[in-house]
């Protein structure tokens, strides 16, 4: 009897685990790889286990989809189908003669390297948030839109009493109505998107009456608990001096700038801020995967130009759970047809091709609409830090444009060490960029994360 084809999966958010459960289903053999203590992802975080929460799906929609994947998942892994490996932090995935060898750092401490051997990968890596800065923004209680998400989800804390939510996108209602939900008093929710901009739209949001459905529930939920909706305005300063104590909200005109005369204090002792979200792509540019813009190239099976690779997710285009899930049973599917060719492809393929299609679409145009303000870099002063980890301010940005002659983002790092640190470049690179006047670029490293020398002195183990 042939050994049945390996498939090792990066990421157990929804295209992971959609992935994982299709390709499993029809013989192939799949490590899922996460570095995750349970399987869910951003999306579908858990709380703590010790924490006894004793309704976490208050804290979720679409949780009986969840459901479904975890029921899954774990009737696969009871069969031996799918081996579940949690807590590895992949570091890198290298290209073998005939297969790939993904490195992966164990635990908490991450420093002893586990590798999965496989004949395929799929990434499903994700997305991060993108964080412009403002004067103050690196006060203590001001925190991601996303990881005041992650805390009241995971460890069912807030990050504050009294909370602004500020930035653009659709996550920013969510946000503010689990806070407000979870007890905190949202003193506002600042959106610098204009809502008039979705009647361009209208058309294909007609076409997801599911999705106007949830925002229309997310508006009224705002309304129930009191939360003033400011569009068309923008954070400008935080203030505080050991920490957050209040912040300065002002009306946008029609070309991004800040009105004058139209700010006003809000006090509060925590703020979310967040600006869109970007796609992880630091392994698919280590194996020389092809970028679309910012997003990993695929085609229409998922397939990214490097043959035994596949991508899914919000690393091909950040678009929400639903089309995470098309785009990873798409994935799945053809990853088993291809080590496969014995393996038919089902119906639902067609079927999830189309939900894929439709949700591009709508996120497309969600996109146009909610992006950052033309004129944000205008309001960075030159004392505000852009690159926290370097400590580097805006005017050492500046200078190295418009006196040391810098015209991309590599040469700006050299001049300033923007960049370099513990992130490398992660959080700060938009930032980077604008106030420098010219398009991210990616950067290939050989290392999707710090690795400690110890790991690279010696030969990883293999996973079991």
């Amino acid at each position: 009897m042939s050994e049945r084809p390996r498939l090792a999966v990066i990421g157990a958010g929804p295209a992971g685990l959609a992935a994982a459960l299709a390709a499993a289903a029809r013989g192939v053999s799949v490590t899922l790889v996460d570095a995750a203590p349970e399987a869910g992802g951003q999306f579908y975080r858990q709380p703590a286990p010790g924490l006894g929460a004793r309704r976490p799906q208050a804290l979720h929609h679409r949780w009986r989809t969840w459901e479904r994947l975890r029921d899954g998942l774990a009737a696969h892994v009871g069969t031996g189908r799918i081996t579940h490996l949690t807590e590895r932090h992949v570091w890198c995935v290298e290209r073998e003669t005939a297969s790939f060898a993904v490195h992966a750092l164990l635990g908490p401490e991450q420093e002893e390297s586990v590798v999965v051997r496989a004949d395929a990968v799929l990434l499903a890596t994700g997305g991060y948030e993108k964080v412009l800065p403002f004067p103050g923004w690196t006060l203590p209680g001001v925190v991601t839109a996303g990881g005041a998400q992650a805390m009241l989800k995971s460890g069912l804390v807030l990050p504050g009493r009294t909370a602004v939510v500020a930035g653009t996108g659709p996550l920013l209602m969510p946000v503010a109505v689990g806070l407000a939900a979870a007890g905190a008093r949202v003193a506002a929710l600042v959106e610098s998107a204009d809502p008039r901009g979705f009647l361009r739209h209208a058309r294909v949001l007609a076409a997801h009456p599911d999705k106007l459905a949830e925002g229309a529930l997310y508006a009224a939920e705002l309304a129930r608990y009191r939360v003033g909706v400011h569009v068309r305005h923008t954070v400008v300063a935080a203030h505080g001096t050991d920490r957050l104590e209040a912040v300065t909200v002002a009306a946008l005109d029609t070309d991004g700038r800040v009105r004058e005369g139209s700010g006003w204090r809000v006090p509060c002792d925590s703020l979310a801020v967040g600006h869109g979200m970007l796609p992880h792509t630091d392994l698919a540019e280590t194996l020389g995967c092809r970028l679309d813009g910012v997003n990993i190239a695929v085609d229409d099976e998922q397939r990214t130009d490097v043959p035994g690779v596949w991508a899914a997710g919000e690393s091909t285009g950040i678009g929400g759970a639903a089309l995470s899930l098309a785009e990873g049973r798409i994935a799945g599917l053809s990853i088993a047809a291809r080590l496969d060719s014995r393996a038919p492809v089902p119906s639902s393929y067609a079927r999830a091709a189309k939900a894929r299609a439709g949700h591009r679409k709508f996120f497309a145009a969600v996109d146009n609409v909610c992006t950052p303000p033309d004129r944000w870099a205008e309001r960075v002063g030159d004392d505000t830090l852009v690159c926290r980890c370097e400590e580097v301010p805006a005017a050492a940005i500046r200078e190295a444009v418009d006196e040391l002659g810098a015209g991309d983002v590599r040469t700006v790092k050299l001049l300033t060490r923007a960049g370099m640190g513990w992130c490398q470049g992660r959080m700060c690179g938009p930032a980077v960029a604008g106030l420098a006047g010219c398009p991210p670029t990616p950067s290939r490293r050989p290392f999707a994360r710090p690795v400690p020398l110890g790991v690279l002195a010696r030969d990883p183990g293999e996973a079991s």
